[in-house]
């Protein structure tokens, strides 16, 4: 789904160097800081980092976006829990692998 919608190989493979790899967008490293924090356990979402949100989306977005960004961690973390694990669909591409937090 990701390079269907533009993300590079480069991009995936520097997905945990986001805020220091100029592959990424302004708007993307925004992005992606927001998905960090609101990943972390518990949710770490400064006032500063949504404050900067909002100057770059209106409301509709930020929780178009947010709904997005929650899904998905519901769904890694339930799909974490039971052991499912990927099919293999995408042999041969690139999987990034996060950089496991101190905090969980």
């Amino acid at each position: 789904m990701g390079r269907a919608t533009g993300i590079t190989s480069e991009q995936i493979s520097n997905l945990n160097d986001y805020r220091i790899n100029f592959n990424f967008s302004q708007t993307e490293r925004l992005i992606l800081e927001y998905a960090d924090g609101i990943t972390r356990t518990p949710v770490e979402v400064s006032d500063a980092l949504f404050a900067r949100l909002r100057e770059q989306f209106n409301e509709a977005e930020l929780v178009e976006l947010t709904s997005a960004l929650a899904w998905e961690n519901y769904r890694a973390r339930f799909d974490h829990a039971f052991g499912i694990e990927g099919e293999n669909f995408t042999a041969g591409a690139v999987c990034a692998i996060p950089v496991r937090s101190t905090s969980l």
